[in-house]
């Protein structure tokens, strides 16, 4: 039931992050670039519950995306199902403990979601590489992503551990012996 629970949080967090994204923060645009929420919304489920529900959760936003904003499907859905997959990677490697670690981990998402979406933005359209340009949206997204993960740090790590407790339980022993 807690799971169930859970999963329905994340949908409407979903559906919150997406509004935000859609109409508050195209007033708070810094040369035209919003952040990415849904990189650090995938990257957090990825972190805190598993890698089937990371990459589940990206693909399906993605998806979602592509269908509402996007002009080709698959684009965002791919990236963001990367992201999920690393998530997990990153869980397994890093602490979470640290937000030091955390914004790292955000930096190193953004990047390559960004990276993934222009490389198959090209692929699919043919459109011409404009590298300085790239470059330049990357780092200023890659800057509101961060700032944004500094203030919404704490409640990722409450709510990040509750739902690793439901999804993981509690394995220490079990990863030591």
């Amino acid at each position: 039931m807690k799971k169930v629970t859970i999963n329905i949080c994340l949908i409407i967090t979903a559906f919150i992050l997406y509004f935000l994204q859609a109409n508050f923060f195209n007033w708070f645009t810094i040369s035209s670039v919003m952040p990415s929420l849904f990189v650090i919304f995938v990257l957090f489920i990825g972190l805190f519950s598993n890698r089937i529900m990371g990459v589940v959760y990206g693909v399906a936003i993605g998806a979602i995306l592509d269908l509402v904003i996007g002009t080709q499907i698959g684009i965002n859905a791919t990236g963001l199902g990367v992201i999920g997959f690393l998530a997990a990677t990153f869980d397994k490697n890093f602490s979470k403990d640290s937000r030091a670690t955390i914004m790292f981990m955000v930096l190193g998402a953004t990047f390559i979601f960004e990276v993934i979406v222009y490389i198959l933005n090209y692929m699919v359209f043919s459109t011409n590489i404009e590298v300085i340009n790239f470059i330049r949206i990357l780092a200023i997204e890659i800057i509101y992503n961060l700032i944004i993960v500094i203030i919404i740090y704490p409640l990722m790590q409450k709510f990040g551990y509750a739902i690793e407790n439901e999804y993981k339980g509690n394995k220490i022993l079990t990863r030591y012996f």
